[in-house]
């Protein structure tokens, strides 16, 4: 089947759903300028003047023996403020606003979702908009944080240094948003899983809780899943869902 028909079964099944569901990764954003991690233009391949691999600078361990380092490969490789919605961001903040589309899991951190119109979204691995002093608590948004000249931002009110709200390795997702997340995707009855290999555990084994029929995965490289979609689709996913989008909108 030619991706071109495969689109247009997608369109079908979102036509026929009362429930979907969207698990997403980093792919979802390439499109609107930020990199993935593992492709050959993600983030882990590309060059930065720290002498530490990225998966060592993300760690818990390193953040608090290192802040400096790691703060400026965060300031430098992982904010993205002026990125805008692509496609996909766009469709499923439209398919939440017609009832049909009930939850988005994503693993990024951007809060793209959000900003094309998605209210209910699970991050399971936290977002760069939301900061806390780690000895105070009191909250700093995105750009309290860029607007500290200092590369570690430390708190005004008590000194204490400012982490974002992500999860870094070593540490745990929450586990009241990976049960939302359980619940919803066993639930619905279209999971749509876009721009995420399937490798970051225990985020990739939240899609075998899906019982349904209908699974679409659309993902540029191969994945461990995709003997298990009822459909593979290989093109840029912000194009798909655009096409998706126009599609719908002409069967309406």
């Amino acid at each position: 089947m030619e991706n071109r028909e495969k689109i247009e079964r997608l369109a079908t099944w979102i036509e026929a759903s009362d429930y979907i569901v969207f698990f997403g990764g980093a792919g979802t954003s390439t499109e609107s300028g930020i990199p993935d991690f593992r492709s050959a233009a993600g983030l882990y391949q590309t060059e930065h003047h720290s002498p530490y691999p990225p998966e060592e600078m993300l760690s818990h361990t390193f953040f608090m023996n290192h802040p400096e380092v790691f703060f400026d490969f965060y300031r430098s490789k992982m904010l993205h403020p002026h990125a805008k919605p692509n496609g996909c961001h766009k469709l499923l903040a439209r398919l939440e606003q017609e009832g049909k589309l009930k939850a988005v899991i994503t693993q990024n951190i951007d809060g793209l979702h959000q900003t094309a119109g998605s209210t209910e979204v699970l991050e399971l691995h936290g977002s760069i908009h939301r900061n806390y002093c780690m000895d105070c608590s009191r909250f700093y948004s995105l750009k309290d944080v860029m607007d500290i000249q200092e590369t570690v931002p430390l708190c005004p009110d008590c000194g204490g240094m400012i982490k974002p709200d992500v999860v870094l390795y070593e540490e745990e997702l929450n586990q009241q948003i990976l049960m939302r997340a359980v619940q919803e995707i066993s639930t619905a009855d279209l999971l749509i899983i876009g721009g995420t290999s399937l490798t970051v555990h225990p985020a990739a084994g939240l899609v075998s809780y899906f019982h349904g029929s209908k699974t679409a995965l659309l993902n540029a490289d191969p994945t461990p899943y995709d003997h298990r979609a009822g459909l593979l689709i290989t093109d840029r996913i912000g194009q798909v869902m655009t096409q998706i989008n126009d599609l719908l909108r002409k069967s309406t």
